[in-house]
Formats: C-alpha cells, sequence, structure tokens
C-alpha cells in the first residue's frame, strides 16, 4: 500500500493554550489545546489553568467520592508497527496519601467510566480488566508507599521474572507539590522499559501482545472522599502509523 509523508504519530499537549475553568462531564471531553488528548472522569471533575507557573500547567480535580478519577488519554497505538512511548510530568500539589495514579499504556479502557489498569492494596497488587497494561503506579492504599512498576495481561501479572506480580519499587517516592516525570516504551518485540525521574525501574521481556491496540493514559483516583488535585506540565505519546489498511 502506498505511504504518505506522515510515518509517526504523535499526541503532545503542553498546556500553553490558556484554559478557562471548565467542568468535565460524562464521556469524553476535550482538552484546551488537544494536540491529541482528550480527558474522560468518573463523575464530574474539573480543569482549571495554573497561572502562577511558566511553561503552561493545567490543573485537573477529581470529584468528591472514593474512587472518582480523571484521566487523561490519547491513542489508540499499536506497538507491533513500531516502538510506542509514553512520557509525563506532573505533581500532586497538596497531598500524596489519598490518591492513586497511574502512568503509561493500557489496553482496557472504558470511555465513558475509566478504571485504574492496576492498583496496589495493603500489600497486593491488582490487574484490572482483561487487557494488556504497561506502566507506573502511585496507591495511596498501599502499606508503605512507593512508585511501582506493573506489566500485566488477562488480569495477572505478565513475565514475572522482569516485572514482580506486586510491581517493581522506584527509588523515589512521590512528593507533595513536586513534579514526577515518567517514561513508558513498548517495542514490537515485547520488550518494555518503565522509567521515572530518569532512573530505569524496570525493564526486559514482556508477554504482552503487540498486536493488540494501547490507549496512554495517565490518571489520577480518589482513595477517600475528598476531592484531589493533579497538575500536569505536559503529557506525550507516540506511536507508528498503520500503512497495511
Amino acid at each position: 500500500m502506498s505511504q504518505g509523508s506522515f510515518g509517526e504519530i504523535r499526541a503532545f499537549n503542553d498546556f500553553t493554550s490558556l484554559a478557562s475553568d471548565v467542568t468535565l462531564v460524562a464521556g469524553v471531553n476535550d482538552l484546551p489545546g488537544g494536540q491529541g488528548w482528550a480527558a474522560i472522569s468518573v463523575n464530574e471533575g474539573s480543569v482549571a489553568e495554573v497561572v502562577d507557573e511558566s511553561g503552561g500547567v493545567i490543573q485537573f480535580t477529581t470529584d468528591t467520592a472514593d474512587n472518582d478519577n480523571v484521566c487523561l488519554v490519547a491513542g489508540p497505538f499499536d506497538p507491533s508497527k513500531g516502538p510506542v512511548s509514553f512520557e509525563a510530568r506532573f505533581k500532586c500539589p497538596t497531598v500524596v496519601t489519598r490518591q492513586a495514579v497511574y502512568a503509561g499504556f493500557t489496553e482496557t479502557l472504558s470511555l465513558a467510566t475509566p478504571v485504574m489498569p492496576a492498583e496496589f492494596a495493603t500489600a497486593t497488587m491488582t490487574y484490572n480488566g482483561s487487557g494488556g497494561m504497561l506502566g507506573l503506579v502511585w496507591d495511596a492504599d498501599a502499606t508503605t508507599n512507593a512508585w511501582k512498576a506493573v506489566c500485566g495481561d488477562g488480569g495477572g501479572v505478565s513475565n514475572s521474572g522482569n516485572y514482580g506480580a506486586n510491581g517493581t519499587d522506584a527509588t523515589d517516592a512521590m512528593v507533595a507539590d513536586e513534579y514526577d516525570i515518567v517514561r513508558v516504551n513498548l517495542y514490537p518485540s515485547g520488550f518494555g522499559e518503565v522509567w521515572h525521574d530518569d532512573e530505569l525501574v524496570a525493564s526486559g521481556q514482556t508477554s504482552l501482545t503487540t498486536t493488540d491496540l494501547f490507549f496512554a493514559v495517565l490518571i489520577i483516583e480518589n482513595r477517600t472522599s475528598a476531592n484531589e488535585e493533579l497538575e500536569v506540565d505536559y503529557v506525550a505519546a507516540k506511536g507508528v502509523r498503520d500503512w497495511t489498511v
């Protein structure tokens, strides 16, 4: 099949398009500037520009019930056509002990009521949905809080030799009002990498089916009956176009 000039697919939003306060509605919501990213929330959330920081920062606030969330989403991407990459710079500005955050790729995603791909409670990781995932999780339901690299498929861990069943801990924890940078790469061979603040947390062959389609997501979810905030400097994802269809 003939091919055009734009083989790489990019979704990047630096949030420099100033946004008025917006209340999220059910289903998919456009984001200021768009650039390939949208937002979904369980119940209502809100979006507001952070005007006292440079470079374009946007604040997402969940609704107030336990397990309410806001999910930023782009895609889907096909890793079998070429490497797919996710990167985001974000922070929780006030507390880090009342919320969960997932950053990376997931195959299973409801575009009406998104669910955290993986959740860590007490000392056990739960892999939600039937599809694959590769990313980094912070969950305040953990007995000992830590960023954890996760790789799962079919409701369980994928290749526990390289990615622990209960995740692989990053060196640095989440700190209130301090930016985290998460980068996740998945290659056509099934090899994966999960990075946190330029540290390689976990890598190696996964058992993921790379012909499956994956969404790039950044999700914040409440762990108490209180609204939580996520401030995002940028979100980026890229993949390779399928020229065969």
